[in-house]
């Protein structure tokens, strides 16, 4: 059931919740100019199917909500290409949402089309879904941002088997909120429904926010069916330091994926989420798992380059003249570090923490200059 604020025409929006706009402005910017410069890209589709009124409001500020964000940038794209098509599907099952959101948006232009409705998210996703098998050079971008715990796994199938991309806010404290006292028969059923699991099953899960996240990243590889595919999952905080949703990426495009892990750590300001570490990532602790380095210690909820950098150093310790390019290379398919935007920071770190080298050498086969890295052992006491 949605809050007392998401009842309201303009509702209130908090810290996490405009970070959470700021993310998927920014990656939709990044996402649309990468691809409308492939040939083989006829257009865009960008859907919110649950998208409110547009606009919020924040200490007493007017702040853009998604669609109206992303509906501006998608028009300044719409400019650039303006021999390929730009169209957006805006959604939400309230008129009165739906009224306000109208006020907000940009007016349609030659190759730029807005069609917004009023109806429920299903409705307008089993209307959108089976176009996708027919339009192969139109790159589709579902973001699907329930309330609540509540995902309709049948209507994504389209979107997650076709050449498109969704995002899906996962309402994880919805679930361990309630999980062990619900008493409804309809709330259960929205529970197992979400976790395609019986709802007795879901029980030991408990408050671990990992089981229930493992668990819809599972159904995500099961429904995208045989081809390959990667999931960027990053997690979003409170004031109060508690985890409320993961912003879930499912993409086949290895680039969208390494696109995503760049966008959400910059936005984060060199992290990979949220959450408010009180500067503990710069307290050097004495690792026994890495080869006896000191090293800041890991906070798993909140990663920093600092964690990058002991990945890699105990990925290729005591190894020699490591290219480069297999640093990022490695780092392209991590679930979470990004391969770029953050290579300077990360070189940098692996020198000073952990006493690698860089040097140029001549690659035998390419007869070219590459640089390459070499790792310590370990073992290494910092005065």
């Amino acid at each position: 059931m949605a809050s007392s604020n998401n009842s309201k025409i303009i509702s209130k929006a908090s810290p996490h919740t405009i970070m959470k706009f700021k993310l998927v402005e920014e990656y939709i910017k990044a996402w649309a100019q990468k691809l409308m410069l492939n040939s083989s890209c006829y257009g865009l589709v960008f859907i919110d199917c649950m998208c409110n009124s547009g606009v919020y409001t924040y200490n007493g500020e007017t702040v853009e909500g998604t669609p109206v964000r992303a509906a501006k940038a998608l028009l300044d794209v719409a400019h650039t290409y303006p021999q390929k098509q730009v169209q957006i599907y805006l959604n939400d099952n309230s008129q009165e949402k739906v009224d306000e959101l109208k006020k907000h948006l940009p007016v349609d232009e030659g190759n730029f089309k807005i069609i917004v409705t009023a109806k429920d998210r299903d409705e307008l996703l089993e209307t959108i879904g089976p176009q996708l098998y027919g339009r192969q050079h139109m790159h589709y971008f579902l973001f699907y941002d329930p309330y609540d715990a509540s995902i309709n796994w049948p209507v994504l199938i389209p979107f997650l088997r076709n050449w498109g991309e969704v995002m899906i806010n996962h309402m994880v404290s919805d679930t361990i909120r309630a999980i062990t006292q619900v008493r409804r028969e309809a709330t259960k059923e929205k529970y197992a429904n979400t976790y395609l699991t019986d709802f007795e099953k879901l029980i030991p899960f408990g408050s671990e926010k990992k089981a229930y996240e493992e668990r819809v990243e599972e159904i995500i590889q099961v429904l995208k069916g045989q081809r390959r595919y990667f999931v960027g999952a990053f997690p979003f905080y409170n004031t109060q330091n508690s985890q409320l949703y993961s912003l879930i990426h499912c993409t086949s495009n290895i680039e969208g994926f390494k696109l995503y892990k760049q966008v959400a750590w910059k936005t984060f300001g060199g992290k990979s989420s949220t959450k408010d570490t009180h500067g503990d990532q710069l307290q050097l602790t004495f690792d026994f798992n890495n080869d006896g380095f000191f090293a800041p210690a890991t906070d798993e909820s909140c990663f920093f380059v600092t964690d990058i950098a002991k990945y890699l150093q105990k990925s290729f310790v005591g190894q020699s003249n490591v290219p480069l390019d297999s640093l990022w290379r490695l780092l392209d398919y991590h679930p979470i570090f990004p391969s770029e935007g953050f290579r300077k920071e990360i070189r940098d770190e692996l020198k000073n923490t952990y006493g690698a080298t860089f040097s140029q050498i001549i690659n035998p086969t390419t007869g070219k200059k590459q640089t390459v890295v070499s790792f310590l052992k370990g073992n290494m006491v910092y005065e």
